[in-house]
Parts: structure tokens; C-alpha cells; sequence
């Protein structure tokens, strides 16, 4: 819900298109008709859903979906009625406010002291345009003002809403938002391409980064811990673009993922003893799929007593332990020097006497230092990456380490990763917008020049309801884990046997 009252990217339900009724050549025919017996004339009641339509078969579904998604088509929800006006006044009375206001003592302010000092300034540029407002548009106007001096602007209304998963703005005139794992078009609109460079420059200098067009992207983060993204023209060509994914303020845990349906009760307790049994962990999956979420419900199973370091870009790991020491890389300065990168945070990070290492994101050469790390005494070390299914992931670490300038054999490689990874975690964000773990693979070792790896858990799809949720079925496979044995270091070998037979 905004801050106006409407729900941003509401719109009005789609038309429900009425289905054909089939071709009717057999049986006798009671009046002769001007189209022919093979073209009986159509019922009006049909067309106008007086008359139930007889039932679709799959393929007829299948087909009626199609055409109804080369017939849809989406336009920006503008703001309307009372947000529409509180916009247009906010116009008039910006520029009027910003010359009676000193900048540096408004910076200087918190929201709340800001709103108090503003609002007899408000209430004199309003009696000067001859404007009268009622309580309720005084208060929206005050806070609207607010948020474009002090906060983000239009961004504002879409952040402080807790429902809203992930934020895009393409460029001034579009933004949309994603609800649920469904993505919809927010009505917010920016003043222009410099109103909303502003905002994108604010955003990132909090946390001491730039963007113009000779840095034209841009990692930053909120004070949240909300990720964003941002890059500028000429390397976008509709505008600045920001993306920002939010995190919930609340920890999630193994327990509310299984609650979700995000996994079975039996994958949530092997997930568990794996956490607290210190595998080395790699958790893999596509863009939004949920890896973020999974890796730090995982880290509440760590001991309070192991001390953790975590190495990230962008700062985005909420670890819900108390020996916690994140790390952040820096970008380079104009001048292309100072940079420094994940493999350097990893390689001194071996040095700050760690239990275990996390890497917020794997993408390059770093991952051959993950791999010694986990090889030299820091078991429970965990990372994510990038990839479509366990064995792509086996392969994407293979080739991250020949990208870098290693001259080692590739069955080297091979035996590294098989030597220093247990578990694969496989998560993903599934057509209906539901996040599922599909697969915890164990990697075993190694035959010949292969990984070799098996399935402990497996996510079925089965079907589709009625209201478009996806329903399958997760799997045991009855296999006895190889990694039992590092389980019943910790005492852990019964349930963690019991859980995946």
C-alpha cells in the first residue's frame, strides 16, 4: 500500500476471453442453416457467457494461453486522483521551497526535524500560489517534499511497501516492481532523466562510490542492506537505470523456507545438519532464484563460537551470527589503481585466523582460493554462483579457475573441486514466481577424469492448478550419503541417515 492509499501496479483484471465451441459435422440437423451443415450458426448465448462453455482439453488451454499473450498488452498505470494532485502541487511548491532553504543545515536534519521546519515554510508558499489544501494532502505534501530532499524520491512509496520483492526503474517514465514473484509496472513516474540521475547518484555516494559517464556503473547498498544496481547512459540507452533488490528486515530461516513450501521437512533437516556439520557448501541457481536467502538461513546453523568472514562486492550477506566480520572489494579510481578484488580479500582473509569463509558470489579466478581455503583447515565454508543445475555448477567452477591465469592441468581442477565441495544446493524461481529447492547433489569424488555426484534430493513437477501454482512432489532417493562420516563427527549420523533414506 502507498503512501496515497493505492497499491502500486494495481490494475484492473484482465478480460476473460470466451473459448470456441467445437465444430459440430455429425447428427442430424434441426433447421437448415445459411453457412452449411459443417458451419452450424453460433449460439449468441456462448458469446456472451450466458451458457457454460463446454470444458477445454489441455491442448486447447495450452493454445488459448498463447493467444491471449500475443493479444496482451501492459501500459504504465499513471499516478491518478488525489497522488496526481499532490504531484502537480509538489511541482509548483518545490522550487519556491529550495530558495528559502539552506541546503547544508536541511542535510544537517533528520526526516522528522526536516518535516517540523518545513511545514510553516509550506504553509507560506501555499498561501503565495493561493492554494488550499486539507489536512490530509498537507500531510501527503510535506512527506513527498521530504523524500525528494532527503530520501529517493518516487522510490520511496516502493521501498517502504514490505510486499515488494525487487524494484526496476528503466529509465524516468517506466518502473516496475515484483510482488510475490510477479512482476507489474509501479505508478511512479520521475520529472526527467536529471531528476532521477540525482537520485541514482545519491544512492550510490552513501556508501562512497560513483557514477557518471566515466564510471557508468555502479554496486551500492542501502541502509537496509537492499542491493542496487545502477548504470547510466551511454551504456544504457533508454535512461538511467537502478535495480534494487530488497531483503527482508525479519531473518529467514531453514524453518520458515520449509514453511513456504520452499522445501520438504526432511531436505530442511539434512540442510540443518550440513550447517552444523560444517560441509563445505555451494549454493547454485539463476538471477532471483533465492541463493542470497538460502545461504543466510544456512549461516543460523554455524556455531556461535566459529569466527566468520564474509567477502562480497556489495555488502549484501545478513549473517545471524555474533562472530561476524563482512568484507567489502573496492573499485578501482579514476586513475584505473587501488582496486581491490575478491581474490585479494580471500587471500588475506587465510591470514585473520577465520572458521570458516563465505563468499557472497563466485565469478572468476577467486574461486581456485575458495577451493585451497576449503582445503586448508576451514570446513563449513560455503559461496554462491551462477548456474542452471548441479552439474553445470561442477562445470561453471571448472572453467571460473582457467579464466585466471593458473597453469594447472584441467584434471587438476577436477580433483580439486571434487576434494573440496560436499553439497550442492540447487535453488530456483519457478514460472509461478515460487522459489523451490530442486536438487541437494553430494559430490563424491572423482572417476577418471570426472566428477562424480549423487542425488540426495529432487524437486518433481507433477502439475498445475487452477490458479496457475505449480505442484510436484519432493523426492528422497534413498541413498545412503557419503558425507554420513563427517556427520558423525558431530554426532549427527542418525537423523542426518534417517533424513535421506
Amino acid at each position: 500500500m502507498s503512501a496515497f492509499g493505492r497499491k502500486p501496479g494495481a490494475s484492473g483484471a484482465k478480460p476473460s476471453f470466451g473459448v470456441a465451441k467445437p465444430m459440430q459435422g455429425v447428427g442430424p440437423v434441426q433447421k437448415k442453416s445459411e453457412g452449411g451443415e459443417q458451419f452450424p450458426p453460433i449460439d449468441p448465448a456462448v458469446l456472451t457467457g450466458a451458457v457454460d462453455a463446454e470444458p477445454q482439453t489441455p491442448h486447447d488451454e495450452a493454445m488459448s494461453r498463447l493467444a491471449l499473450r500475443s493479444a496482451d498488452t501492459v501500459e504504465a498505470e499513471k499516478p491518478q486522483g488525489f497522488e496526481a494532485s499532490v504531484h502537480k502541487i509538489k511541482e509548483q511548491v518545490l522550487p519556491r521551497l529550495l530558495e528559502r532553504v539552506d541546503p547544508e543545515a536541511a542535510a544537517t536534519l533528520n526526516k522528522e526535524e526536516l518535516t517540523e521546519e518545513f511545514r510553516p515554510i509550506v504553509m507560506e508558499v501555499l498561501a503565495e500560489l493561493k492554494l488550499t489544501l486539507n489536512r490530509r494532502e498537507q500531510f501527503a505534501l510535506e512527506k513527498v517534499l521530504v523524500d525528494e530532499l532527503l530520501g529517493f524520491g518516487p522510490l520511496e512509496e516502493l521501498l517502504s511497501d514490505p510486499d515488494i520483492s525487487d524494484i526496476m526503474v528503466n529509465g524516468p517514465d517506466q518502473t516496475y516492481i515484483e510482488k510475490g514473484g510477479k512482476l507489474t509496472l509501479a505508478p511512479i513516474q520521475f520529472r526527467d532523466e536529471e531528476h532521477l540521475f540525482q537520485i541514482a547518484q545519491r544512492i550510490v555516494n552513501m556508501v562512497g562510490r560513483r557514477v557518471d559517464q566515466t564510471t557508468p556503473l555502479a554496486d551500492a547498498r542501502l541502509k537496509d542492506g537492499s542491493r542496487v544496481n545502477v548504470i547510466v547512459p551511454p551504456l544504457s540507452l533508454r535512461g538511467t537505470a537502478i535495480s534494487i533488490r530488497k531483503f527482508s528486515a525479519k531473518p529467514i530461516t531453514l524453518d520458515n523456507l520449509k514453511d513456504w513450501n520452499a522445501m520438504s521437512p526432511k531436505m530442511c533437516t539434512a540442510l540443518k545438519i550440513a550447517g552444523a556439520c560444517r560441509f563445505n557448501v555451494v549454493i547454485s541457481g539463476g538471477t532471483g532464484s533465492g541463493k542470497t536467502t538460502m545461504l543466510n538461513a544456512l549461516s543460523k546453523m554455524i556455531d556461535p563460537g566459529e569466527r566468520v568472514l564474509t567477502i562480497e562486492d556489495a555488502a549484501e550477506l545478513r549473517l545471524q551470527q555474533p562472530h561476524w566480520l563482512p568484507l567489502e572489494t573496492r573499485p578501482p579510481n579514476l586513475e584505473g589503481q587501488g582496486a581491490i578484488t575478491i581474490g585479494d580479500l580471500v587471500k588475506n582473509a587465510l591470514r585473520m585466523r577465520p572458521d570458516r569463509i563465505i563468499l557472497g558470489e563466485i565469478r572468476g579466478a577467486e574461486c581456485f582460493d575458495l577451493l585451497a581455503a576449503m582445503n586448508t583447515g576451514h570446513d563449513g565454508s560455503m559461496c554462491t554462483l551462477h548456474a542452471n543445475s548441479p552439474r553445470e555448477c561442477l562445470g561453471r567452477m571448472e572453467n571460473m579457475i582457467l579464466m585466471g591465469d593458473i597453469k594447472i592441468p584441467k584434471e587438476a581442477i577436477s580433483r580439486q573441486i571434487a576434494e573440496s565441495v560436499d553439497l550442492i544446493v540447487q535453488v530456483k524461481r519457478l514460472r509461478d514466481g515460487s522459489r523451490r529447492v530442486t536438487n541437494i547433489t553430494e559430490v563424491i569424488g572423482m572417476e577418471g577424469d570426472v566428477i562424480v555426484t549423487q542425488e540426495l534430493f529432487k524437486f518433481e513437477y507433477i502439475s498445475e492448478d487452477a490458479d496457475g501454482k505449480i505442484e510436484g512432489e519432493y523426492r528422497a532417493m534413498g541413498l545412503r550419503p557419503y558425507t554420513l562420516d563427517k556427520a558423525r563427527m558431530f554426532g549427527f549420523d542418525q537423523p542426518y541417515l534417517e533424513a535421506c533414506l
